[in-house]
């Protein structure tokens, strides 16, 4: 991660270190100076000093003790989003009401972070435990992809709440080591959040009995502004529950895209080397690009509204239904590792979906051999995904398969959807499987 001060004469290193205590007296220290600070990756660092370049800075020392955080949807582009040190407290502040309400006292707590600073899920537990005067301990990514060694190198105490934030991908590959399943049943609140959390995974959690909170958010909204109580996720509510007490959700008539207003909203985003401010609807509403919808139970989230295809005059989500492919995948015994689930054009549909499938288990084999034996064995297993959607309604469908080796997520569990349309398109015509037209 590069970490930028953001002022004349220009933007300098800030010395990050990778100790989460020293990070965050080096970010106070310039937050105390008025400062802009910049958290950006490594390889995304050309991109913001391209924005900079272009004379966004002087912008930005307006704001004051502020962040500038990369910001980007599931359909792709990236953006540089503002947040003032006072939204990130003011957050935290929601946040901690919020334990309270469980009877948790914020102040006795230990925060895990297993979540890059650059993120505003890994960066908003430096401001929370310095808001609350809690401890905070940071875990190397290298940790979680190494679960049996996260337990031995991170004993949780006994005489204090321990919080933990991650995303799906993390909590999926944690739950596959008997150990790591035991050491997350000591963590009284567990937020998953950053991407959809699948139902098969839901319920894996809910039978060992983890104390998972799901919740929403976005780097616009200075995180998380709904979250589901741990209590009422294992009693088997889904969704994300209710708004916290400094933000107002509702969903757009009509089309059900989620709306936010809150006093936190960021004033804007880095865009050809101004500030734009964030777009509102009268009243003061964001407009997310998310379609849910609100009822007593709270928030569930159905998909990007930009995710979203017509296909035969239907509004059709893939998420939701590369969450019910996976899930009958794997009731079928199919070895499915990754599916996404992107639009074509159409003359006839408008557009119509193609499915990116990475096979798992026995399709993934290697060695002498392995490639004919991988051919059988992933062209049986998209004749066999086409089976398992034929009743599926004709838009929903996928019109072809596509093998994909490499598909993955991102490490933080987002679907990047434009990179793989990308590739989609540079397969050209290249098509291992495409079913009967219905």
């Amino acid at each position: 991660m590069q970490t930028l001060v953001l002022g004349p004469p220009a933007p300098t290193p800030l010395g990050a270190d990778d100790q989460a205590a020293a990070v965050l007296a080096n970010l106070e220290r310039h937050w105390r100076a008025g400062a802009c600070v910049a958290l950006v990756a490594a390889a995304e660092q050309a991109l913001l000093q391209a924005e900079l370049g272009r004379g966004g800075m002087p912008a930005l020392a307006d704001h004051g003790a502020a962040v500038l955080l990369g910001s980007g949807g599931s359909s792709g582009g990236r953006r540089w989003c503002l947040q003032p040190l006072a939204h990130l407290q003011a957050s935290a502040d929601a946040t901690g009401h919020w334990l309270a309400g469980l009877g948790i006292d914020p102040a006795a707590c230990l925060h895990l972070n297993p979540l890059p600073l650059h993120h505003v899920s890994g960066l908003m537990p430096l401001v929370r435990v310095r808001r609350w005067r809690a401890r905070l301990a940071g875990l190397a990514p290298a940790l979680l992809r190494d679960p049996s060694v996260l337990v031995e190198a991170v004993p949780l105490p006994a005489d204090r709440p321990v919080l933990l934030s991650l995303v799906p991908t993390q909590l999926r590959r944690l739950l596959a080591v008997p150990a790591a399943v035991a050491w997350l049943r000591r963590c009284a609140v567990i937020w998953v959040g950053g991407a959809a959390l699948d139902a098969d995974l839901a319920a894996r959690a809910r039978s060992e009995a983890l104390q998972l909170a799901p919740c929403y958010g976005a780097t616009e909204t200075a995180a998380m502004v709904a979250a589901l109580a741990p209590g009422q996720f294992l009693a088997g509510a889904s969704g994300c529950g209710v708004p916290l007490a400094d933000v107002e959700l509702r969903a757009m008539a009509g089309r059900g895209i989620l709306e936010v207003r809150t006093a936190r909203l960021s004033p804007g985003w880095l865009e050809n080397g101004t500030l734009r401010p964030l777009p509102l609807a009268a009243g003061g509403w964001w407009r997310s690009g998310d379609v849910g919808r609100l009822d007593g139970a709270g928030l569930l989230v159905h998909g990007r509204w930009d995710g979203a295809i017509s296909s035969g005059a239907e509004t059709v989500f893939p998420e939701q239904l590369e969450e019910r492919l996976r899930r009958q995948a794997a009731a079928a015994g199919l070895p499915l590792a990754a599916v996404l689930l992107l639009a074509e054009a159409d003359p006839e549909w408008g557009e119509r979906l193609v499915a990116l499938v990475r096979p798992g288990g026995a399709a993934e084999a290697d060695g002498p051999g392995a490639a004919a034996a991988e051919g059988r064995t992933a062209a049986a297993l998209l004749a066999a995904l086409e089976r398992l959607v034929a009743a599926w309604p004709a838009p929903e469908r996928p019109r072809r398969w596509q093998l994909c080796p490499e598909l993955a997520p991102s490490a933080l569990g987002k679907w990047q959807r434009q990179r793989w349309r990308r590739w989609l398109e540079a397969q050209g015509r290249q098509v291992r499987y495409q079913p009967a037209e219905p």
